[in-house]
């Protein structure tokens, strides 16, 4: 049987006056090494500036005939707060992401295939679903700052930030087997409100959502980065084995004609 196909869409950066379409190498790796499947790069088709939009390029329908799944990967970026409740826009931005991922996210779940989502994926998630972000959360009173520390070394910040509680009876518990799990969270955004249709699968000590699911489907969103050196985890390791064992399932039954 050959590898399944994750759809990993980009995010626009500037390089120097350019944009460029780009996803991190360690989101690529770790679907690779980790999730043993073909990693495949979705150029986002909203408009900028300069360019006008790719939407009428994209037959998404037979797009995703060919995948077995999608990764969302995380980003310097933030969702543009017009998307859920707010107004300020004073952070770092990719409109161009944010108009791909809230299309491809309604056709990827009307699918049922798998999905897993990483940080700004999981704020995405939320998003898509009819919840919302607080923006800031270590301006919050009470609030654990869950941002990157850019003064540490670089190998030194995406180590293990805090500990999360792992909600009984639900995917992750299946797939990391333990109720308390050490994570490298790191984000200035975060979940306010809850979509419905979500379930809580671990919390931060100060009550904050770092993890969900979507009942029903293989549909799993965590806030902290388990890409980073994805085979010395543990944990990061069940969780993209997990996703490829999902994704080579769904493959299988394509191959036999199941539906």
């Amino acid at each position: 049987m050959t590898k399944p196909t994750v759809l990993i869409p980009c995010d626009v950066k500037m390089l120097g006056e350019y944009p460029f379409h780009s996803v991190g190498e360690k989101y690529i790796s770790a679907v690779a090494h980790s999730a043993g499947a073909m990693p495949l790069l979705l150029p986002a088709w909203g408009a900028s500036k300069e360019m006008s939009s790719l939407t009428g390029h994209y037959d998404i329908p037979s797009l995703l005939d060919r995948i077995d799944g999608v990764l969302l990967p995380g980003s310097y970026s933030n969702v543009h707060p017009r998307w859920y409740r707010g107004d300020d826009v004073d952070m770092e931005l990719d409109e161009q992401r944010d108009e791909t991922v809230f299309t491809l996210i309604d056709e990827v779940l009307a699918r049922d295939l798998p999905l897993f989502a990483i940080c700004r994926g999981f704020q995405e998630l939320n998003v898509s679903l009819g919840g919302d972000l607080q923006p800031r959360l270590h301006e919050q009173g009470g609030a654990v700052d869950h941002r990157e520390d850019d003064t540490l070394p670089f190998d030194q910040r995406y180590e293990s930030a805090h500990d999360v509680t792992v909600e009984p009876g639900g995917l992750l518990e299946s797939i990391v087997q333990s109720q308390t799990i050490a994570v490298n969270s790191l984000h200035s955004q975060g979940v306010s409100t809850l979509a419905d249709s979500l379930r809580v699968e671990a919390l931060a000590a100060d009550g904050l959502v770092e993890a969900v699911s979507l009942p029903g489907k293989w549909v799993l969103g965590v806030q902290w980065h388990p890409e980073w050196r994805s085979l010395q985890d543990p944990v990061s390791t069940r969780l993209f084995a997990a996703f490829g064992a999902a994704m080579k399932h769904l493959s299988a039954r394509k191959w036999s004609g199941e539906k």
